[in-house]
């Protein structure tokens, strides 16, 4: 592959990591990236013993990287971004990973005409199988979405949308793997109550649901065609899919994404109403 371009992250929690270790194994060389943290030295310690550069400058990274990726809590937005403002430049492109904050909240801390791209990972980044939103603000363009995306899918698939997409993303993929991680307990409860216990069980689930996601991803059949395949009129699973039904599944999964969007969009607004230099403490989706 061709010499990669300097990456700089700031910030260097889980998804740092997620992120580090995922362009390290597509071939991206250590010395390409940038990692400032301003505590926790276990964890700068943990990127420098991979060759990573570690730093608890943030000029240090603005000046070695050109694309910064923003990997901070949503209530450390103001005072990251009041650091970077004065540091930031033309050719910088950032990439922010921090939920919830719109793109105009954060070109209006940056201030000028910043480059800004805002990113959606899952918790499927941990096992490189993300799907990522990457939506542009006002003055990013398509080539800049492709930039990013060249890093991004580092840790899975990325998918482009636009910012007003941005909270059904995040309703639908962003919290969606938690409705999966719901679904298994559930199956582990009453798998229990069947007298199928332990880890095994537990294993037996966890392979079910990875089991069908192949097959989902492996096929060009829509769910409904798949689900119907495995769904013998006066079987066993067409008797458990009556069931589902008749108790409101999908009237009750889709109400639960709608309030997840609709919360979304709350803390957007909540966000939004914010002057760039306020101090408010944000929220996990």
């Amino acid at each position: 592959m061709e010499a990669p371009e300097p990456i700089g992250f700031i910030g260097a929690g889980a998804l740092a990591g997620f992120l580090a270790d995922g362009l390290l194994a597509a071939g991206w060389p250590p010395a390409a990236l940038w990692i400032c943290n301003r505590g926790d030295d276990a964890r700068l310690l943990r990127f420098a013993g991979a060759g990573v550069h570690v730093t608890r400058a943030k000029a240090e990274v603005c000046g070695r990287a050109a694309m910064l990726l923003i990997l901070v809590k949503p209530k450390d937005a103001p005072a990251t971004l009041a650091e970077l403002a004065p540091l930031l430049r033309p050719d910088h492109l950032v990439v922010s990973c921090m939920a919830g904050i719109p793109a105009a909240f954060i070109e209006g801390a940056l201030g000028g005409r910043p480059r800004v791209l805002r990113a959606m990972p899952n918790i499927g980044s941990a096992a490189r199988a993300s799907v990522t939103g990457l939506a542009p603000g006002r003055y990013a363009d398509a080539a800049d979405v492709d930039r990013a995306a060249g890093v991004l899918q580092a840790v899975g698939m990325v998918a482009p949308v636009q910012e007003s997409a941005m909270d059904a993303f995040t309703a639908v993929c962003g919290s969606g793997p938690a409705y999966v991680f719901l679904l298994m307990e559930a199956l582990a409860a009453v798998a229990a109550d069947l007298g199928l216990r332990g880890p095994l069980a537990q294993r037996m689930i966890v392979q079910t649901v990875l089991g069908a996601a192949r097959v989902a991803a492996a096929s060009e059949r829509p769910p409904e065609e798949l689900r119907a395949g495995v769904s013998s009129r006066g079987g066993t699973t067409m008797a458990a899919v009556e069931v589902l039904e008749a108790a409101g599944f999908r009237q009750a999964l889709g109400e639960a994404v709608r309030r997840a969007a609709a919360r979304s969009r709350e803390l957007g607004l909540a966000w939004a109403s914010l002057p760039p230099e306020s101090g408010v403490r944000g929220t996990r989706p």
